[in-house]
């Protein structure tokens, strides 16, 4: 005798906002030797040698760090000969700023909000 399993298949209904970039971008710099690799080539262009030495790492998960941050379009690396040279990329990271800083809005507002009302039933409790 044979028996039959249903499948069953959960479906998620909830509406998702998606903007690719943003997502790459903030997962790239979730990590923190990725965010230093960043802060390092602020201060100038290096090989992934140089970054793996700095960093303490193998020239593999350097390289791993480095397309995290390539894909997301904060790095580009070029090869010249043996060497691959890192700097950051030209997009820089202004739609993540704009997008914290509309965040950071909605966020004092809704604190000024609640401050109010705080102060509203203080009042209300004292003039009891």
């Amino acid at each position: 005798m044979r028996f039959l399993r249903k499948q069953v298949k959960t479906l998620n209904y909830m509406v998702q906002y998606l903007d690719p970039p943003l997502d790459l971008s903030f997962a790239a710099l979730s990590d923190a030797t990725r965010r230093g690799i960043i802060e390092q080539l602020g201060r100038g262009d290096a090989s992934i040698t140089s970054l793996a030495e700095k960093f303490q790492m193998t020239l593999t998960g350097m390289k791993k760090h480095v397309q995290v941050l390539e894909r997301a379009g904060l790095v580009v690396t070029q090869k010249v000969g043996r060497v691959r040279t890192c700097k950051l990329g030209k997009r820089g990271l202004k739609a993540e700023a704009e997008w914290i800083e509309a965040h950071r809005k909605l966020f004092e507002a809704r604190f000024e909000a609640l401050d109010e009302i705080i102060s509203e039933m203080k009042q209300e409790g004292s003039d009891d």
